[in-house]
């Protein structure tokens, strides 16, 4: 029963969120139409990904999966609770890959 319910709930969270963003950035625009603002405002701008962006992501996937792999040995080895090692492993190689990744962005920036 327990699981069900918090599904109900993570779905229900989940769809209030979609809701009143949509209702406000309805609101938003109707507000604007009224004052007279361009209708060009509400074109969603297009999402670009630079190879900095793609080298960025793909840094954050590796230093997750390096964090895993981590979490198994310490798991196996039982050093740290499994849980907890899971997710300070994932969460330090992924913040670890993230500040890599900007060094390296300075770097090449410099040259």
């Amino acid at each position: 029963m327990e699981p069900i319910l918090i599904c109900l709930i993570i779905f229900g969270a989940l769809f209030g969120v979609v809701y009143v963003l949509t209702t406000a950035r309805h609101k938003e625009k109707m507000a604007l139409i009224e004052k007279g603002a361009d209708p060009e405002l509400f074109k969603r701008q297009q999402i670009k990904f630079s190879r900095y962006n793609l080298f960025k992501y793909g840094l954050l996937l590796i230093g997750i999966a390096i964090g895993i792999i981590v979490a198994g040995i310490l798991d196996e080895m039982h050093a740290v609770d499994d849980v907890a090692a899971y997710f300070s492993s994932i969460l330090f190689f992924g913040g670890l890959s993230l500040i890599v990744s900007f060094l390296l962005r300075n770097k090449l920036d410099k040259e």
